[in-house]
Parts: C-alpha cells; sequence; structure tokens
C-alpha cells in the first residue's frame, strides 16, 4: 500500500487512474465488503496488519481483475486474522468468478484450494 494515501485512497487509486468516474464509489463498496467503512480515513501505519491486508485485497479486487495472483496472503498474519483474511479473499473470489492463484507453504490455506501443485526440486507435482 502506498503510505501516503488513506485506505480509501489506495482502493480508488487502480480507478481514478484508469479514468473512472465513479471511483470513490467503487472503492467505498469494496472497502464496505472487506468491513472497513470505519477505517477509511486511516493510513496504512495506522492500521493493523489484517486491516492492511483487507485494503490490499479490495484494492487488487476493485477493478474487477479476471486473474488474481496472491503470495503467502496470510503470511504476516496471526492464525484468526490469517483465516478471516482467507475466508473474505475465497468469498470475494467467488463472488466474482476471476480465477485465483495463491502461492503458500501453509497446508491449510492449500487444503482450501480446488487444484494443487507442489514445488520440489524445482519441479511440480500434482498434489
Amino acid at each position: 500500500m502506498l503510505p501516503g494515501l488513506t485506505a480509501l485512497g489506495n482502493v480508488s487509486l487502480p480507478l481514478e487512474i484508469a479514468g473512472q468516474a465513479d471511483a470513490r464509489e467503487q472503492a467505498l463498496s469494496m472497502l464496505e465488503a472487506v468491513g472497513l467503512t470505519h477505517r477509511l480515513q486511516h493510513y496504512p501505519g495506522q492500521l493493523s496488519g489484517g486491516e492492511q491486508q483487507r485494503v490490499a485485497i479490495a484494492r487488487a479486487l476493485v477493478h474487477q481483475p479476471s486473474l488474481l495472483l496472491g503470495d503467502e496472503p496470510t503470511g504476516n498474519l496471526d492464525h484468526a486474522t490469517g483465516e478471516k483474511v482467507l475466508s473474505l479473499l475465497f468469498d470475494l473470489h467467488k463472488e466474482s468468478k476471476s480465477t485465483l492463484v495463491l502461492v503458500t507453504h501453509d497446508e491449510r490455506v492449500a487444503e482450501r484450494c480446488q487444484h494443487r501443485v507442489r514445488m520440489d526440486g524445482g519441479r511440480l507435482y500434482e498434489a
């Protein structure tokens, strides 16, 4: 996240760059979907790790990508916060009907995925 922008600014930025007139409204809607309407005007340094992850997820999904890549999306979070973020990520992915590709070392995260592959010695194997 960009430290000089609020949560709302971070989520609306991709839409503003794309020239979408309703960027603020879409960002507000996405922040509501991730449960952060009470933190709109907070900067990244004022947010917890879980809140920062939710803002990042909102920013990634606000422009409705067909492909979403997640590299250790719960890696720096405690178990409870990680579970909340993961549930949110899967729920929003399901609603948007996008393709979600995750990289993780966490078996609990991998178990929630429809298709799994492992990398061992630089080679991919069906899990």
